[in-house]
């Protein structure tokens, strides 16, 4: 494989060698897995349009993108009201 130098501040530097070494790894590959864990914006569009197709065609349901785009957030919501039970528990044990 070929390789590559990038240019970062000495900081940012030493920050991702201490993680690396943490995590008993080159520095090459922590740069790697970091950057194979953000996808691009087409990797996301096709991830997006892979799971509309997954959901039309396995679970049967037939919904055009526009009505996708205007579902709500179930997961979203579910984070939220995880949040606020965890921040009513909180204020409730201190």
């Amino acid at each position: 494989m070929a390789s590559t130098t990038i240019q970062v501040t000495k900081e940012t530097r030493d920050h991702l060698a201490q993680l690396a070494q943490e995590r008993g790894m080159s520095l090459g590959q922590l740069v790697h897995d970091l950057a194979v864990a953000q996808p691009t914006a087409e990797q996301r569009a096709e991830r997006l349009a892979a799971d509309r197709e997954h959901v039309r065609t396995v679970i049967g349901l037939d919904i055009s993108n526009e009505e996708f785009d205007q579902a709500p957030d179930i997961l979203g919501n579910i984070y939220r009201m995880a949040a606020e039970k965890i921040r009513t528990h909180q204020g409730n044990v201190a």
